[in-house]
Order: C-alpha cells, then structure tokens, then sequence
C-alpha cells in the first residue's frame, strides 16, 4: 500500500484495499462448514452468559487476564511507531518502507510463524512462549541501535526481519495459548473475547508511545519498549505450572 500511494495516491489505494477485503469475505462465504459443529446454545442468555461464567470460574482467571495483556505489550508499543520511525526517524523513503518494512517483513512473519509452529513441537507451550516472546523483547532493542546508528539499509533489513522472524515466532504460540484456555463449548465466543483483550493493549498505547517519543527521543523509547515486555515474560514464569497445566489438559495443543 505504501508503494502503491507513490504512484496512484491514497485515495485510490485506500479503494484498492477495501476491495481486495473482499477477496476474504467471498471466502468465507463459499467456505465449507465444519462437519461437527458441536451443539449450539439453546437460547441467547446460554450463548452470552456461559462462555462469560465458564471462564471466570476457573482458579487463578485475573493472573491469566494479566498474562494474555501484558505478553504483547512491549509489541504492541514498539509496533504503534514503527513506520513512523523508519520515515520520519531515520528517514527512509515511503517506497523503501514499503518494500522492506512491509514486504520483507511480511514474509518474514510468516516464515516465523511456520518456523515457530515446528518448533512448539519441541519445546511444547510454555517453553515456546518463553523463549519466542524473550527474542521478541531483544528484537525492540534492534530499533534502538537503528535509532543510535542513523539511516542504514544493512542495519534495516537486519532490524525488520529480526523483529518480525520473532513476533511471528511469538504470534504462533500465543495464539497456541489462546486456543488452549478455550472450552470446547465455547470456543467461538471465548477465542474473540480473549483474542480482542490481548489487542487491548495496541489500542492504549498510541497516544502514550508519542509522548514518550516527544519527550525521550527514539533511543529511550525502543528501550522502554524492552522494559514493557519483561512483566509479561516474568508473569509467565511465576504461572509456569499454570501454563503447563493448561498445555496438558488441552490435548488439541498437540
């Protein structure tokens, strides 16, 4: 989209994009549905109410609350800047962002949740999540070295596909973990629930990631960024047994 607005405008590549949207929904429309549905709940109250008390039910709910916010956070307050950053911070052109900040990283999302897949395998949830979301808070300080060095196109390839080899990585066991907290009953309604809190923190986080920006200057702030995303991975090692007990009694995990 950043290419295409050097060339065609915004207007026209704002068009553009509201009409690939459709590419997904004719999807979705035409898609087949699941062979085994499940039972539906038999009333609207049934619907709404019994994902609400299955889930606040179980012991320990408001730690797993914290963990399924603060996971993302250092992402979500690094990610709110970045295009900002690679223009008006270190000033590549709209185009090279494009074509590197979107394309490559785009592909290297993906690349890293294909690879991170693989390795769940291994290191199972809790390890994954761990280790993922502990190369994703080292990758914030990769923009801040970007940010000390200046316009640099080795250091920006290098920065981008760091970041986003590891939020894909990351991206692939916390949508892992969501999936396991959900009931089979449920799973629908407490996926979306769960899924919109941990993007909670993107929509926080903008105004604050500015003025952090305007008063610290960019090193400070991809440094805080860091900062932000250790309570996450310091919950997630006191809720350790939590997370494991999770892992082994969902067995879809697998």
């Amino acid at each position: 989209a950043l290419i295409l607005s050097e060339y065609i405008g915004w207007r026209a590549t704002y068009i553009l994009m509201a009409l690939i949207m459709f590419l997904g929904v004719t999807a979705a429309w035409f898609g087949p549905e699941p062979t085994n549905p499940g039972i539906p709940p038999a009333t609207m109250k049934e619907a709404v109410q019994g994902p609400f008390k299955e889930f606040f039910s179980r012991s320990g709910v408001w730690s797993l609350l914290g963990l399924i916010v603060l996971y993302k956070l250092g992402d979500a307050f690094a990610g709110s800047l970045t295009t900002t950053f690679l223009i008006r911070g270190v000033n590549f052109s709209v185009g090279e962002v494009g074509a590197i900040n979107k394309g490559m990283g785009l592909a290297s999302t993906i690349i890293g949740a294909l690879f991170g897949g693989v390795l769940m395998a291994r290191f199972r949830l809790f390890k994954s999540l761990l280790i993922f979301g502990i190369f994703h808070a080292i990758s914030n300080l990769s923009f801040m070295i970007l940010a000390m060095v200046g316009k640099n196109y080795p250091l920006m390839i290098f920065t981008i596909a760091f970041e986003n080899l590891a939020g894909g990585m990351g991206t692939a066991a916390f949508v892992a973990f969501l999936m396991a907290l959900c009931d089979h009953r449920f799973t629908a309604t407490q996926f979306a629930l769960l899924s919109a809190l941990a993007s909670l923190g993107r929509v926080f986080v903008g105004p604050v990631s500015g003025v952090l920006v305007d008063k610290f200057g960019w090193v400070s702030f991809f440094f805080s960024t860091f900062i932000f995303a250790l309570p996450g991975l310091i919950l997630l090692w006191v809720m350790k047994e939590v997370v494991i007990k999770i892992e082994t009694v969902n067995t879809d995990i697998s």
